[in-house]
């Protein structure tokens, strides 16, 4: 393989998508993976650029799945190298604590996060061996910032920044730089793919009812000011051609910086009433 090689989970839409074409676009040797391999045809329908699909290959992969991460893994022996790992496969769900099942919760975190780590492991040894390599991880606005009515997913993101300093420190005696990527509000499709379960809260008997409908609403009015995930596949694929990285964390999208600038610099109270009153949620 003479050309520096990335591995992409999550292929099939969105950030994985488009930084897929992105990486393609820079001279990159792409493996996209996805869960449904039917789904490849929404890469190749988007690349514009049938020259650039000898450089593309699709994998089946279900981060969740043990035969199907030992089949990869076959696959990455053959390849001999891996540069770049865009751990993008996830999903999210939402719901009040209280409606929630463990089980449910579990669901979430099998792909969120243990997925995630599933597929990091396979990598590591070619890169601890080529003394190079990034890691780049998709987290969200969320793993800084709670938000009601959405625990799982929340939790999801918060483990997986935690587990990816731990790493960047055991790895950095090796070359290996990782990234924490943390979107706020874009228009991807991460609502519609994967479980939901807010509906439990949505129902009239539910304690949550009112206030889940005010969480419903807001989502949906704040969508047409959402960014253009394009946007962040550029930023991914610019943060993967430098040398080496300097920070752990790279926010981005409209008022990201801000919100976490305030959640950090005012007092819990303070920031408590200022989320409840953006949601019209009263606070007793």
């Amino acid at each position: 393989m003479d050309k520096p090689v990335v591995i992409i989970t999550g292929a099939s839409s969105g950030f994985g998508l488009l930084s897929s074409i992105e990486f393609l676009k820079k001279g990159y040797f792409v493996v996209a993976t996805m869960r449904d391999i039917q789904k490849k045809e929404q890469v190749i329908h988007q690349l514009h650029n049938p020259t650039l699909e000898g450089n593309l290959l699709f994998c089946q992969l279900d981060v969740t799945d043990a035969d199907s991460l030992q089949a990869f893994q076959v696959i990455l022996q053959r390849l001999g190298r891996v540069d770049i790992l865009l751990n993008n496969a996830g999903f999210a769900t939402g719901g009040f604590a209280e409606e929630i099942s463990i089980s449910e919760y579990r669901t979430q975190f099998e792909t969120n996060f243990f997925g995630l780590i599933e597929v990091t492991k396979l990598v590591l040894p070619f890169m601890r061996q080529q003394r190079s390599g990034k890691i780049i991880n998709l987290s969200s606005i969320s793993a800084q910032i709670g938000f009601p009515g959405l625990s799982p997913y929340v939790a999801s993101k918060y483990a997986l920044e935690g587990w990816s300093e731990s790493l960047q420190l055991e790895l950095r005696p090796f070359g290996i730089d990782i990234a924490l990527i943390e979107p706020g509000s874009y228009q991807t499709n991460i609502w519609s793919s994967g479980k939901k379960i807010a509906e439990k809260s949505m129902l009239s008997t539910s304690p949550y009812h009112e206030m889940m409908k005010k969480i419903e609403a807001r989502l949906e009015k704040n969508q047409e000011s959402y960014g253009d995930p394009l946007e962040v596949a550029k930023f991914i694929t610019g943060l993967a051609e430098k040398p080496s990285l300097t920070k752990l964390r790279y926010p981005i999208g409209k008022g990201t910086r801000l919100s976490f600038f305030l959640k950090k610099s005012l007092p819990w109270k303070v920031w408590e009433g200022i989320v409840l009153k953006m949601l019209h949620i009263d606070r007793k």
